[in-house]
């Protein structure tokens, strides 16, 4: 496991960090002063095209409480897909910003699908956003039954065999919670700057491998937290790679967004596509 970080907080201030798990509401309360000022805005490194011509489209993949959820299904346009990818949203929502990144993965030979846990809403500021979180967060058996039809409905439809789970800010703690939830059914988690356990008992039944990208300077996501994780995953000797990006803030890889850091962005999203390609078939 490597931990790549330089730190130019004073040590005392870093060590007073708090590492203890933090609740729901608390992770929402801090991505509200993490996204103060902020707006998923488009920008013209938001529309980055495939590596290859995908096709997309709108697909229900699940039902809760007798009513259809709709996601976004993109695949290569030609041939087979090397395997799955279940794409968990930010905070924002399941928005084109989610569904570009869906078809980034499908241009390098996967099928993604870009699941919705806000069950069709969008936030469109950062108050939005905030209420849809909190609202999702305290239904976590609704999205756990979410992500299970999600992963059904992939591997159904797509005749895949390996599958792996990706997610930002709120989806990153998804893709996590995905890992831990369906176990060996995945093959790679990839975490962005999303809610971290730390406690060695809840993290015992990963089975897959982790990628985990933060930004040095993310109060809502602290480097301590980033430690803690680290530490957990080392004494319980599960694979992963974590890497924590100097000067770099909250939600520095989404390139509709205020904070986005092109250099942190382009080299994480080298290293998930290498992880991809090396774990999944």
């Amino acid at each position: 496991m490597r931990l790549y970080l330089t730190v130019n907080l004073p040590l005392v201030l870093l060590l007073s960090l708090p590492t203890a798990p933090l609740s729901a509401q608390d992770i929402v309360t801090r991505m509200e002063h993490e996204h103060a000022g902020d707006a998923p805005v488009a920008s013209p490194a938001a529309e980055a095209e495939p590596a290859v011509p995908v096709v997309g489209a709108e697909v229900a993949y699940a039902t809760l409480d007798d009513r259809a959820i709709h996601g976004y299904l993109a695949r290569p346009a030609q041939g087979t897909p090397r395997g799955g990818i279940l794409v968990i949203h930010e905070w924002w929502g399941l928005n084109d910003q989610i569904r570009a990144m869906a078809d980034r993965l499908a241009g390098e030979g996967y099928a993604a699908l870009a699941v919705d846990l806000y069950e069709g809403e969008v936030g469109t500021d950062r108050d939005a956003a905030a209420t849809l979180m909190r609202k999702s967060l305290g239904r976590q058996e609704m999205l756990d039954e979410n992500l299970r039809q999600a992963y059904g409905f992939l591997t159904a439809e797509t005749n895949v065999g390996d599958v792996g789970v990706i997610g930002w800010c709120f989806g990153g703690g998804w893709s996590l919670r995905t890992a831990l939830l369906l176990g060996d059914r995945i093959g790679a988690a990839v975490i962005y700057y999303g809610r971290l356990v730390t406690d060695v008992q809840e993290l015992a039944p990963l089975d897959s491998p982790v990628l985990g990208f933060f930004g040095e300077l993310d109060g809502g996501i602290p480097v301590a937290t980033v430690r803690a994780f680290e530490t957990a995953l080392e004494t319980l000797q599960k694979p992963a790679s974590i890497h924590v990006y100097p000067g770099a803030d909250h939600a520095f890889a989404n390139p509709s967004g205020t904070r986005y850091d092109e250099a942190a962005a382009d080299d994480a999203w080298k290293k998930t596509l290498h992880f991809f390609a090396e774990h999944l078939e």
